[in-house]
């Protein structure tokens, strides 16, 4: 046989468009020709398979040869080409047969010794070949963790030789899932938190409802702790947030992840850099931390137009990222939590120290953080500075994550159990029977409504958080006092005033 086809999975996003590698052998001047859009590390590929078949014992067919990649018009890049490339080699020129080959993926990049290395981004291909109902034949490293993906046949090869041994036994063992992911992680405790009863409240609400909040203080205050606290208040992910999770961090080539993330970039990152971007449109922070959350400190720090990236995906959950070569869209349903100071100097509002701004610099600081992007953010809370007397002379036990881990999690069951969906996500039309008011909490509603002069999505995201507060309260309706509440995680005041004491 002088042509060959085998079947591997190419990377666009997230998503992995299926590959068949075909090769031809023909008579004529030795030569090696890669067509289909192949990038450098794809036409380098030469090298590393001619080695690897020389090393493995197998003959480099001295003639000419093509290798096409089809399509044509996706473009190809990485090593995990390289073992399907030698396999279609050896099936082309008889060294190994084509039985079978047709229910096997391949994927592994291949070292001069005939050795298998990982790959990133195989996740991907591993779930469309398994929803395609064929086996998958990976590195022996990668197998354990690729094995996670629910009824997919992953078999580990460690280097090319067995890789065509394995091809030959149809009854190959499968590799068993790996059980040493990360699955835990050691986040800061609630109760080290001293004082701050309203920000612990507020903590508790968000991770309850999957709402975004704002933490505004003096430097000191806590922002930063209460920020970590927040992933360790969230349950589990279910099964297919977990695999997107999963196959996310391992697009961006970093340690397998099975628990919610943690992402925290520093404010010089750029607009590509949170929201993602590259020649390859590669994910960006907000898709990082899909399924956890995203903390973005000293807020006011971050360049406007960068922070204004955030508005659409804390709207859909999801980012499109497009450039010249293609666009790709990835997951980006997080937890926004950010924290800010009041002013330049941080003392706007604090007791006994003086502020060094002046008013008008105090709002040119805070005006850094354009109103659409305020208005998407459920909840915002003032800190107040903790004197050394508070807390040299704190005797009260705070209550610990665990404790208000186990309210998070009865909380989001009952909006699971009654609408399909945290109240965060709550549709417009499904909000309003949830929340249904009584005619005079409805009036009492709409006149401080008009005093705040809130947005319509103001009034909503309200009223999401409103409908929190009552679950975590395990109460039936949305009372006049949930919505108070509710009403005063609205303001962001640079001074400890609360919306109640104007209404």
């Amino acid at each position: 046989m002088t042509t060959a086809t085998i079947f591997t999975r190419g990377s666009a996003g997230l998503a992995a468009p299926a590959v068949a590698i075909q090769v031809h052998i023909t008579n004529g001047l030795p030569a090696f020709t890669v067509v289909g859009l192949p990038e450098s590390t794809v036409r380098e590929s030469r090298e590393r398979v001619r080695s690897a078949l020389l090393n493995s014992f197998f003959e480099w067919p001295d003639t000419r040869i093509t290798v096409n990649l089809a399509p044509a018009d996706l473009p190809k890049a990485g090593g995990r080409y390289d073992l399907p490339i030698a396999l279609g080699l050896l099936v082309a020129s008889g060294q190994l047969a084509q039985t079978g080959l047709e229910n096997w993926e391949c994927f592994g990049e291949l070292g001069l010794d005939g050795s298998l290395h990982p790959c990133t981004g195989l996740l991907g291909g591993i779930i469309a070949a398994t929803s395609a109902q064929r086996r998958c034949l990976v590195p022996l490293i990668q197998a354990p963790q690729l094995a996670r993906v629910p009824n997919s046949v992953i078999v580990g090869a460690v280097d090319l030789l067995s890789a065509c041994a394995l091809i030959r036994t149809p009854s190959a063992p499968p590799a068993a899932p790996s059980r040493d992911l990360q699955e835990t992680r050691a986040y800061p405790d609630l109760a080290d938190v001293q004082g701050q009863g309203c920000a612990r409240r507020a903590i508790e609400v968000a991770a309850a409802g999957g709402h975004h909040l704002l933490l505004n203080g003096p430097p000191g205050a806590g922002k930063s702790l209460l920020a970590a606290c927040l992933p360790g208040l969230l349950p589990p992910p279910h099964p297919r947030q977990q695999l997107e999770i999963m196959q996310i961090s391992d697009l961006m080539g970093d340690p397998p992840l099975a628990i919610r993330p943690f992402r925290a970039p520093h404010h010089s990152a750029s607009p590509a850099a949170l929201i993602g971007g590259g020649a390859s449109a590669r994910p960006g922070e907000v898709s990082r931390a899909h399924g956890g959350v995203l903390f973005l400190d000293e807020l006011a720090e971050f360049p406007r137009a960068v922070l204004d990236t955030l508005r659409q995906p804390l709207e859909s959950g999801q980012v499109l990222v497009s450039r010249v070569r293609g666009q790709h869209w990835y997951p980006a349903s997080f937890q926004l939590v950010a924290a800010m100071n009041p002013c330049p100097c941080g003392n706007a509002g604090a007791s006994g120290v003086t502020c060094r701004c002046g008013q008008d610099t105090i709002q040119r600081y805070q005006a850094r953080v354009s109103g659409p992007l305020l208005d998407r953010i459920d909840l915002h809370v003032t800190l107040q500075r903790q004197t050394a007397e508070d807390l040299l002379n704190a005797n009260n036990i705070n209550e610990s994550s665990k404790q208000v881990a186990r309210r998070v999690s009865l909380a989001r069951d009952r909006q699971i159990e009654r609408q399909g969906s945290l109240n965060a996500g709550l549709e417009t039309a499904k909000l309003m029977s949830t929340t249904a008011l009584d005619a005079a909490t409805q009036r009492w509603f709409e006149r401080a409504a008009d005093r705040l002069h809130m947005s319509a999505r103001g009034i909503h995201r309200c009223l999401r958080v409103a409908r929190t507060i009552a679950d975590l309260e395990r109460a039936p309706t949305v009372e006049q006092s949930t919505l108070l509440e509710a009403l005063n995680y609205r303001a962001m005041p640079v001074v400890g005033h609360r919306v109640g004491d104007s209404l």
